[in-house]
């Protein structure tokens, strides 16, 4: 077997391959004994294969489709699988598919950093959400690479594409998978670096949850995917790299919680705190306080929800003439700030949310008993 085909187990050194097995086969078996699940690819291609004939002539949902629990191979990504008797039957007679891994089920983040000859786009585009002025000489930027490496050297950090740490994958076309591996239970997306919505940086993709990655030693007709050094192992998710994720989208909007009303002893906390000025600065301290309080622990603190809910009262404030909607806004974000820094965007989702809501049902104060 050609030494570039060769995948290294990082304990032993010792090649994967099985005698008298496909270098493809060999590869699916690896992956799936790591438990990352496996999809064949069209011969030479980056593509799954296609759908049997009846799956093409009659569109369904993969959930529904008898392919899947037959083990054949239908529709992409959502027939990976970690039995090794599909993975037999799928390999076995087509040594030619290549190998893809379904990332969610694998609980892998893949950072794809592209290297394609283009015009880089305007500056706003670059790194999403992180303004360049035009000070900044941008002469020589020219690929994914170099806006990985700005990005990392802005949080003081070094760039996933040198990270020695964790698998690290050349693609033919010059560009390198930096695979990492989920470290909580959030279901991080894909995007594109060229999209107009969730995006890393310019020419960086990001494979997650609803995507696939192709497997290291995979042949298409372009080349081979090869592992970088001696690591076949993907590291965990950095800390700094898992909030610009979070920054920049990558976590779907559903996870937001829906806005739920304020429970009644709250309410009766809000409306006795009416009358001067330092009761209102008070009734705002105490309602921003469960929401500082999160900054105590790094996770299970509920912040969404707390943030959810100081929103909405707030803005129940707001439609009664309590307060402006600015200073509630900035007040939500400082507070969300401090507790959770980095997550801006994230929060300032839900801040809009709460309030939103909020609006929809006026907090009036009582002066005093009736």
């Amino acid at each position: 077997m050609p030494a570039e085909l060769r995948i290294f187990n990082s304990d032993s050194n010792q090649t994967l391959s099985e005698p008298s097995v496909a270098p493809s086969l060999a590869t699916a078996r690896w992956c799936a004994r790591r438990g990352w699940p496996v999809h064949p690819l069209a011969a030479g291609r980056k593509t799954p294969v296609a759908n049997c004939r009846d799956c093409r002539s009659n569109p369904h949902a993969p959930a529904e489709c008898p392919c899947l629990p037959a083990g054949r191979s239908c529709h992409g990504f959502h027939a990976a699988t970690l039995d090794q008797r599909h993975i037999a039957q799928w390999w076995g007679p087509h040594p030619e598919f290549g190998v893809g891994i379904a990332c969610g089920p694998a609980g892998l983040i893949v950072i794809d950093i592209d290297a394609h000859p283009a015009q880089p786009p305007t500056r706003d585009r670059i790194l999403p959400g992180i303004p360049i002025g035009d000070h900044v000489d941008l002469t020589g930027l020219a690929n994914g690479f170099h806006t990985l490496a700005v990005l990392a050297a802005l949080r003081g950090q070094r760039s996933p594409a040198e990270d020695t740490t964790t698998l690290r994958v050349r693609t033919p076309s010059g560009g390198m998978h930096v695979w990492y591996r989920a470290a909580d239970n959030r279901r991080w997306r894909c995007s594109s670096g060229s999209s107009q919505g969730a995006a890393l940086a310019w020419q960086v993709d990001v494979r997650a949850q609803g995507g696939y990655i192709i497997a290291p030693g995979t042949t298409t007709r372009d080349g081979t995917y090869t592992p970088v050094d001696h690591v076949r192992e993907p590291a965990a998710l950095p800390i700094w790299l898992a909030q610009e994720l979070e920054r920049t989208g990558h976590l779907p909007a559903p996870s937001i919680p829906a806005p739920r009303p304020v429970p009644p002893r709250a309410q009766q906390a809000v409306l006795a705190a009416g009358g001067s000025r330092n009761r209102s600065r008070s009734m705002l301290a105490s309602i921003l306080a469960p929401v500082e309080a999160c900054g105590q622990v790094t996770e299970g603190a509920g912040f969404s929800d707390t943030l959810n809910r100081a929103a909405y009262t707030l803005g129940g404030l707001v439609a009664a003439g309590r307060l402006t909607e600015e200073d509630a806004e900035l007040a939500l974000t400082q507070a969300a700030a401090k507790a959770r820094p980095g997550q801006d965007r994230r929060a300032a989702q839900i801040i809009r949310s709460g309030l939103n809501a909020g609006r929809q049902h006026p907090l009036h104060m009582r002066r005093g008993p009736r």
